[in-house]
């Protein structure tokens, strides 16, 4: 993975993160001199594959995402021996840009945190990230153990896993920290236990649109809860032993303004 460079241990430094989800924000163009400060892109689903493509290369920024329950199937995809990305056989373009990192599932050390993802929401209907509450405990659970095994690898004179991860990037919610009353914006019960183990800084997700500025966030036992839906730029603080979110975020524009639905 070409992004596994991090503070040293005691060694501190601020992360600028810009989170979206849901939105694209066509006022981002013209403030792009605001974000080239920019260290590391989180998105938490629903946005094309090309508005993240151009965030990518216009903030010169890795990119780590989940994908939402509007987005295309992402599985099938692979190389062929003649370097073409295929599926089913046949020659295909994936729906995400090059370069991307999909942490559905996963743990990432990229810009020097450490990154798990869950994607997907509660399943309302029909979709490749759709979950019943059970399906998604499962997923949660097989990423609590590899946060064990990652705790269990850590060597001496290594970063010290004092937290199982830094962020937490999810689509949907944890149940009852933000999530909305119908079927389809209810969150997930069993990330209160994901949570509880992994004990991240912040957990950011999307899914859930709201009206007016951005709220300061929820808490969820020690970790800050966000709604990243449209773009925020967050400060994380970051030292070999963890990280901190030490500031609000900071919203390039309010919600309706230059933005339109991804979906």
């Amino acid at each position: 993975m070409p992004y596994r460079t991090g503070p040293a241990p005691g060694r501190r430094r601020v992360i600028r993160v810009l989170a979206v989800a849901d939105e694209v924000d066509d006022a981002l163009r013209a403030e792009l001199a605001v974000l080239r400060t920019t260290d590391l892109i989180l998105a938490c689903g629903d946005l094309p594959g090309d508005y993240l493509g151009f965030l990518m290369d216009a903030l010169d920024a890795p990119l780590v995402f989940v994908p939402g329950n509007h987005d295309p199937d992402l599985s099938g995809y692979r190389l062929s021996r003649a370097g073409l990305t295929v599926r089913a056989g046949l020659p295909a373009r994936r729906p995400v840009p090059e370069g991307a990192i999909n942490a559905d599932g996963r743990i990432v050390e990229v810009a020097g945190l450490r990154i798990a993802g869950l994607g997907g929401c509660l399943r309302y209907g029909r979709g490749p990230h759709q979950y019943t509450e059970r399906q998604q405990r499962r997923r949660a659970h097989a990423l609590r153990r590899r946060a064990r095994a990652l705790r269990r690898r850590t060597r001496p004179g290594e970063r010290a896993a004092v937290r199982g991860v830094d962020i937490l990037i999810t689509h949907a919610p944890p149940g009852g920290v933000g999530d909305g009353q119908d079927q389809a914006h209810r969150g997930f019960d069993c990330y209160h236990a994901l949570v509880a183990e992994l004990r991240p800084a912040l957990l950011l997700h999307g899914h859930v649109r709201r009206e007016g500025p951005p709220a300061a966030g929820s808490r969820l036992g020690e970790t800050i809860v966000r709604n990243v839906v449209g773009r925020h730029l967050i400060n994380v603080q970051a030292d070999g032993d963890g990280a901190t979110d030490i500031a609000a975020p900071e919203p390039a524009a309010q919600p309706g303004q230059g933005r339109r639905h991804a979906r």
